[in-house]
């Protein structure tokens, strides 16, 4: 009964956040051919997992509402696992490590209770 729908939002949240890694990893490779002060204040808050107000401001000006909506979207997903990085971590370790998380959490997580939800676990 709930099998289905636990399936596609583990899914959809595993897209979510390997996209959004996926666009910070593109914004890496662009950053030393942009070096505006807006562009450094954006791409500090694109590299944290969790990141302050102020810096989700920043962040705002920078991407499109698209990208943003990505972005909001696994700030939301990975807020129960970016604890886990301390806080003079890298850029790279910032964001690598919650988004390795959240695909354990919500893909072997998720699918794990879409099978029980089943009866097949």
């Amino acid at each position: 009964m709930f099998a289905g729908p636990l399936r596609a939002a583990s899914y959809l949240a595993c897209a979510l956040v390997t996209l959004s890694f996926g666009l910070f990893v593109i914004d890496e490779s662009r950053a030393a051919s942009n070096q505006s002060t807006a562009q450094v204040a954006g791409d500090r808050a694109t590299g944290t997992a969790n990141p302050s107000p102020a810096q989700e401001r920043a962040r705002e000006r920078v991407h499109s509402r698209g990208r943003e909506l990505v972005d909001d979207a696994n700030d939301v997903l990975v807020k129960p696992v970016a604890w886990v990085v301390p806080a003079g971590a890298g850029r790279w370790v910032a964001r690598g490590v919650p988004w390795l998380l959240a695909l354990v959490l919500y893909g072997f997580g998720l699918g794990f209770l879409a099978r029980f939800s089943r009866g097949s676990a």
